[in-house]
């Protein structure tokens, strides 16, 4: 833990504690000041043809017109991508440079798919898909504030699916918050176990 505080001093971070986690590390983390901030559960769902019902749900209707899924490679892009999943987390503009930084020179970059939604011009919503294993991991489901529950999560969804299934991967698996579960419900997923995610309040 101490570690940790010191390697980690100015970053946000988290601390997961799940199935493979030894059994007495929640505990732990609350004896050195974690606190459980939420419980999520870790979903999946195959990847072979399109799942009557699921891959297109009805609230597929309300997505906003004008709304438009695109891939990301670079450049000013890449930069809002960044910055859309960035606020929606709740992380300051601080560290902004140095997660497109890092998101640019990935090693793993040729398995990895960044989708945005697009509204009039402007990045309202991410997602980040890594192919590998014959797993479409989704990953960094995030929507502007002000366009919730407008279909921008649905239309993101939707397109990972696509790309995964494109890319011949025989399953999809992400980690849905508590808000995002029954969405993910609706397209097939389930819940193959839950994670405990904690953080370390100042």
């Amino acid at each position: 833990m101490a570690a940790v505080r010191r390697e980690l001093a100015g970053v946000p971070w988290w601390w997961w504690v799940g199935p493979d986690s030894p059994e007495e590390t929640a505990d732990v983390l609350r004896h050195h000041g974690g606190r459980q901030l939420t419980v999520m559960p870790v979903m999946v769902r195959p990847l072979g043809a399109p799942v009557a019902g699921h891959d297109r749900p009805d609230d597929d209707a309300r997505t906003r017109s004008g709304l438009r899924v695109e891939p990301v490679r670079d450049g000013g892009r890449l930069r809002e991508l960044v910055r859309t999943y960035r606020t929606s987390m709740g992380i300051g503009p601080g560290p902004e440079a140095g997660m497109v930084r890092a998101e640019s020179q990935r090693g793993d970059n040729a398995d990895i798919v960044r989708l945005a939604a697009v509204l009039d011009g402007r990045v309202v919503g991410t997602t980040v898909l890594i192919t590998a294993h014959s797993v479409a991991g989704i990953f960094l489901v995030h929507v502007a504030a002000e366009l919730r529950r407008q279909g921008v999560a649905t239309a993101l969804t939707s397109a990972a699916l696509r790309v995964g299934r494109e890319r011949g991967m025989h399953f999809a698996a992400l980690v849905a918050s508590p808000a995002g579960e029954p969405l993910y419900r609706r397209f097939g997923f389930t819940a193959a176990y839950r994670y405990r995610l904690f953080d370390f309040p100042d």
